[in-house]
């Protein structure tokens, strides 16, 4: 026997092959709608065109187009580099202090309100490479700044950066 079975028939536990049942049930998910987080590619483009403020919360190497992902990773996912049109770059750990806690209200609004020019009433789209990162200045901007319409691009730069025709900036 190897290791395992060993241990398993040394403490007078049995193996068996036999497959579990379970008796049917029924699930249905509920309907969501996410649209008040969530921006589509579509969306994102209108958004753009509309010349309404967009926030790449990648690094300046990544929103320059220098890479395609983060310091240190594969450098894959994309086709093309830079950033979409008109986009702020705040890269998302700027709202974070060195212990890895959020920075204090007034510090945060010096970054995005003074440095960037947004405000609480903007209607704001932030992405990053794949949504992640952009989760975070989604939740400083719509819970700890106030701001009322803030979305999250999940298909971020990943999508963007392999669309044909997506106008794009580096």
């Amino acid at each position: 026997m190897d290791g395992g079975r060993q241990k398993w028939a040394d403490e007078g536990r049995e193996l068996t092959t036999d497959a579990p049942s379970y008796p049917a049930a029924s699930y249905s998910a509920p309907a969501r709608n996410d649209a008040a987080i969530r921006a589509m590619r579509d969306e994102v483009l209108s958004h753009q065109q509309a010349g309404l403020p967009l926030v790449d919360v990648r690094s300046p190497a990544e929103y320059s187009g220098e890479l395609l992902h983060m310091a240190d990773y594969p450098q894959e996912g994309s086709l093309r580099g830079g950033h979409i049109a008109g986009a702020h770059n705040v890269p998302w750990a700027r709202a974070a202090n060195d212990d890895g806690t959020f920075k204090n209200a007034g510090d945060l609004r010096a970054i995005y309100e003074e440095e960037q020019g947004l405000s609480g009433s903007d209607n704001i789209v932030a992405y990053c490479r794949i949504g992640e990162r952009s989760s975070h200045t989604w939740f400083v901007l719509t819970y700890l700044l106030g701001y009322d319409t803030v979305r999250n691009y999940d298909g971020s730069w990943t999508e963007w950066g392999n669309a044909v025709g997506l106008p794009i900036e580096r």
